[in-house]
């Protein structure tokens, strides 16, 4: 295709800062374990075959030609496989609104199936539904998707569900308002993701963690913790490598630093910290380097940006040591680059696109292409494809934007105040909705080349394909396991179970490089819950057990390894607090931590929401499972005013909240805060310091579901009505039950309201 030219200065382009060589020698994105050559035929996870943003078609278009489009649209990436394309997005609007994994026919864009899920108990709002990318699985045919609700979702490939895990109920996840959702990968055996979470025990404290599935099972692998405290909710997706054959997941993480973990086992290998805040950005992995950007303060000075190559063959904290170049003042914190040879293509948040020779970090060219850019370029055929955010989709033929390059530098005055800037090759301002932005990348498979925007999913190519689909390279050879075990992994890593129910653990002994050696057989012990275990390593807790949680170790050989275990009592229960301790929380519930622990109250136990700490302020936990349906769940309440401030107090059932809101005097029953598509509100009056019973049901029948919910003083007789009610005509599918609070009126340094909690029931439905 041909541009047209303009003046273009190259004043103001960042210079790289430093070369510096050290040393000698990571609603499901997917690599797996490749022959020596594949084709590229397949884009099954968001960045493409190598997780690198590059496909080896060829013959691709070189100008807008729409074989077919669809009016689903969304905000991230398809994906490929075979003659199958895959979508998640957002599913109609109002009370009917829910996030949905769409299957298509790759060739004519017909829908095959859908598969919709509720969203619920999210600060997301619902123009950010749909924001990680799904992820398909060449060996299974199956699909995952992480939805905004944080469901993990495994369906097969005629849309039925295999299995799926609530992360929030389960594992207790954080969410931002802002959408950051992370996409999963597949490896080998395993789908892995990354998210903030706060759940019980050694994971009580917030961090940025990862838990690794069995990707058949659903069953927990493992889970790792290799950073600190986290700095933002982020949605970075790590990248499987093989460096000095050993298998890696690297990725950036919410506390600002890359990590290099064990893909088998989770075990962290090196970390390098580079930015004040968390990174959004993906890394690209290419002969043993790992390239990554961000748009946030640099660690080491107030410049903001950078692009960063680091050795990936080193160990511990690398920071130091194994930088090999740094390119700063490059605001990338969006978009995630692109590897193709020795040229790493990198798009700025301005919507500049940069080519950095990838071995030294020097400028090739810099094209600006729009104004905001969110997606991530692919590059293809000599060509980079790139969907800008308003609405603009380029299309750069490498050798013209070269030969650009070549006139800004050596070119006469007249041929350098010719060039103009690069123009798309389609806009959409005859969109149905005037604008539609672009914030995914672009999928290529089979000649064609798939993407979203916000309104319609748009397959481009030619009729009749003349070109190949290459092939690419494997991941670097694996050295053979050795002989001597220095990790021991136990499945599953994490269960909840019921008093008297039973599982079988089995052990695997690993070696230095992450290469499993074989089963083993460990001496077993359980800590922390009531039960027994066997010397083939079957669980089972006593038939009594109320709320618990603790470890199965494994000890083998010197080594030593633990299993999370939780346990949940059977409907019905009632639970007074009496056995919790001061200041801390109740056993095995769910992202209690700090936020609701143990008090006294007037001489009586009870469980508080301090309202100390402002970035706690609105919190909940749950003490529940996600299968629980068709239940009521009652608890006593109790609020204190401060200053002029009365707090939120809620019961959540079956994903639905029961509110009783302080500043407002109203009741609330709300399923959806920042996009209530189901919601009722009533006046209640009521009163700081008084004791209340509140009771909340929710029987789903007839595809529809009915809430009801009733307050009343805890010193007077239950009212036989209940004082609000609301039908869902799309209906959550159960979940854990747990409490609400908000604690208005806090701040950085006063605390908010308090609330009390007493006597929680929960009993199934008559």
């Amino acid at each position: 295709m041909s541009f047209s030219m303009k003046r273009a200065s190259s004043r103001g382009q960042p210079q790289r800062e430093r070369q510096r060589v050290c040393g000698t020698i990571i609603v499901c994105v997917a690599l797996m374990t490749l022959p020596s050559l594949v084709m590229s035929s397949d884009w099954a996870n968001w960045r493409g075959p190598r997780q690198d943003g590059v496909s080896r078609d060829t013959q691709l278009p070189s100008e807008w030609k729409v074989l077919w489009e669809q009016p689903f649209g969304g905000r991230s990436t398809p994906v490929v496989l075979g003659d199958r394309v895959f979508v998640l997005n957002r599913a109609e609007s109002g009370i009917n609104e829910q996030e949905r994994v769409m299957c298509l026919n790759a060739v004519t864009g017909d829908l095959i199936w859908e598969h919709r899920f509720s969203v619920f108990l999210t600060d997301i709002a619902s123009t950010r539904v749909g924001w990680a990318s799904p992820v398909a699985d060449p060996e299974t045919g199956n699909v995952y998707a992480h939805g905004v609700e944080n469901t993990l979702i495994c369906l097969d490939k005629n849309g039925k569900v295999v299995w799926e895990r609530q992360m929030h109920e389960e594992y207790g996840t954080i969410n931002g308002y802002g959408g950051r959702t992370h996409t999963p990968i597949i490896d080998e055996d395993r789908v892995i993701i990354s998210f903030l979470n706060s759940s019980w025990g050694p994971q009580g404290p917030g961090r940025h963690r990862y838990f690794a599935f069995d990707k058949e099972t659903g069953e927990v692998v493992w889970t790792a913790q290799p950073g600190g405290r986290p700095l933002d909710t982020t949605y970075s997706c790590p990248v499987i490598a093989v460096v000095n054959g050993v298998r890696l997941l690297i990725g950036g993480n919410a506390d600002g630093a890359v990590y290099a973990m064990k893909a088998r086992t989770g075990e962290k290998v090196w970390g390098f910290k580079l930015s004040k805040r968390g990174i959004n950005s993906s890394v690209v992995v290419g002969n043993n380097k790992v390239y990554v950007t961000h748009s946030e303060e640099n660690i080491d000075e107030s410049a903001m940006g950078r692009v960063i190559c680091i050795d990936a063959t080193g160990k511990g904290d690398v920071t130091e040591t194994k930088e090999v170049w740094r390119y700063s003042g490059i605001l990338s914190g969006y978009s995630s680059p692109a590897l193709d040879g020795n040229k790493l293509y990198v798009c700025d948040n301005s919507s500049n696109l940069h080519c950095i020779n990838a071995d030294t970090g020097e400028l090739n060219w810099k094209e600006n292409i729009g104004t905001v850019m969110k997606g991530s370029p692919v590059v293809a055929d000599n060509k980079v494809f790139v969907p800008e955010v308003n609405a603009r989709f380029y299309l750069l033929d490498e050798q013209e934007v070269e030969e650009r390059e070549r006139i800004r530098r050596e070119g006469s005055t007249e041929q350098q105040e010719s060039l103009r800037p690069l123009e798309p090759v389609k806009t959409f301002e005859d969109s149905p909705e005037g604008v539609t932005e672009n914030f995914g990348s672009v999928a290529i498979a089979g000649g064609r080349v798939y993407f979203n925007t916000r309104t319609t999913l748009y397959c481009l190519g030619e009729e009749s394909w003349s070109g190949k689909s290459g092939t690419i390279p494997s991941l670097d050879a694996e050295a053979s396991a050795g002989a001597k075990a220095v990790h021991v992994q136990i499945r599953p890593a994490d269960v909840a179970l019921n008093p008297g129910q039973s599982v079988a653990f089995k052990a695997s002994s690993f070696d230095g490089g992450g290469r499993v050696i074989g089963a083993v057989k460990p001496q077993w012990k359980l800590v922390g819950v009531k039960g027994s275990v066997t010397a083939d390593g079957r669980v089972t807790i006593d038939s009594g057990s109320g709320y618990a949680h603790g470890m199965l170790v494994a000890s083998v050989d010197g080594l030593e390894q633990k299993a999370r275990i939780r346990v949940v009592p059977t409907l019905p229960l009632t639970y007074d607090f009496s056995s919790v301790a001061e200041k801390k929380p109740p056993a095995g519930w769910i992202g209690a931590g700090i936020k609701f622990v143990g008090a006294t109250y007037e001489g009586e136990k009870v469980l508080t929401k301090p309202g100390k700490r402002s970035r706690f302020m609105d919190a909940e936990t749950f003490f529940g499972l996600p299968q629980w349906n068709n239940y009521t769940v009652q608890a006593d309440v109790l609020a204190f005013e401060t200053r002029r401030q009365l707090p939120n107090i809620g019961l959540v059932n079956s994903r639905y909240e029961f509110i009783l809101m302080g500043n407002h005097q109203r009741l609330r029953v709300v399923s959806w805060v920042p996009q209530p598509r189901l919601e009722k509100r009533i006046k209640f009056s009521w009163d700081p310091k008084v004791w209340y019973t509140m009771k909340i049901r929710v029987e789903e029948k007839g595809g529809k579901a009915r809430v009801q919910g009733k307050v009343w003083p805890r010193a007077e007789e239950e009212p036989s009505e209940w004082l609000i009610e609301v039908e869902d005509p799309t209906p959550n599918s159960g979940g854990a039950a747990g409490l609400h609070g908000y604690s208005a009126g806090a701040r950085a340094k006063s605390s908010g309201a308090q609330i009390f909690y007493d006597n929680v029931k929960v009993t199934p439905n008559s």
